[in-house]
């Protein structure tokens, strides 16, 4: 064996004694890209973490002597809305809001749609009856699918989170189910059946961990698009009721005073646009330091 083989057999056994973590942390900040989104995504969970101690003003107080005040304006650091409160305050807490709603609907959506298709893709028997239910999810728009149910349950965070949760779990049932599908076929599952292993033990232990890397990278794309619904459907008067900072809620005001105090609505669609593309930058990181070609590509 030569010298050159025995470096590169050496690097691919350290590589194994790495951990999985270390592997993909070490994928992920290759992508420069991939690094800054997930700085912007640092800074929110921060700014909603520390909240409290990161504003000067109650982000619902109005101070109808200081309206629409500028960037910078009487130590506002992004002035004042059309009630006087105070626009860093409302942003922080918008932030809060919005990574509030968008973890909680994602979680719920996982659970609905990882239990979807796990059972999809491992009984043939629920297959078509599970997937035609999601096809039927799938046949009605996103954002049209969340306002239709909160029409029905009413205008509430709460409501929004359930609506964010059921459009979620269509896409991430499919995905999970062509994940079981091809798992499923492997020889050391066929091992297990032949073994007479409970297809609970087969489905929890060893199915599902080999289906985590395109779950994770739906959850983190998923993320930028709880987010945005969110904003949209606050937007729209089907989200965050004021006074509630909120992102979405802040441009609804601000719309009408675009000319005069634009800041109020650049400043939550900055926030947005930031977040949103933070997320999703980072969901293309992790399916690329995910992918088991990434080591032989480089």
């Amino acid at each position: 064996m030569t010298s050159e083989a025995l470096q590169t057999d050496k690097v691919a056994k350290e590589k194994k004694r790495e951990k999985p973590f270390l592997q993909l942390m070490k994928r992920l900040v290759k992508n420069k890209l991939a690094v800054f989104g997930l700085f912007i995504i640092i800074i929110q969970i921060l700014m909603a973490i520390f909240a409290p101690l990161l504003v000067s003003y109650n982000p619902i107080e109005q101070n109808l002597a200081k309206t629409q005040l500028g960037i910078g304006a009487e130590g506002h650091w992004l002035g004042t809305d059309n009630y006087g409160r105070d626009m860093w305050s409302r942003l922080v807490y918008g932030a809060r809001l919005s990574l509030v709603v968008g973890i909680t609907s994602v979680i719920i959506g996982l659970l609905g749609g990882i239990t979807l298709g796990l059972l999809a893709g491992y009984y043939k028997r629920l297959d078509g009856i599970i997937m035609r239910i999601v096809d039927l999810l799938f046949a009605f728009p996103g954002i049209l699918l969340a306002m239709l149910i909160i029409a029905m349950l009413g205008t509430s965070i709460i409501n929004v989170i359930i609506a964010i949760s059921i459009w979620s779990i269509p896409g991430c049932a499919r995905i999970v189910r062509g994940s079981v599908l091809s798992v499923k076929k492997q020889e050391y599952i066929l091992a297990m059946r032949s073994l007479g292993a409970k297809d609970s033990r087969i489905i929890i232990k060893h199915i599902l961990p080999n289906c985590m890397a395109p779950i994770i990278v739906f959850a983190t794309m998923r993320m930028a698009t709880s987010i945005l619904s969110t904003s949209a459907l606050s937007f729209l008067g089907l989200g965050a009721q004021p006074p509630t900072a909120e992102w979405g809620a802040m441009i609804a005001e601000g719309q009408a005073f675009m000319w005069t105090a634009p800041h109020m609505t650049i400043v939550p669609g900055v926030a947005i646009m930031l977040v949103v593309f933070a997320f999703n930058v980072v969901g293309d990181g992790l399916r690329d330091a995910l992918d088991p070609n990434m080591d032989l590509n480089n």
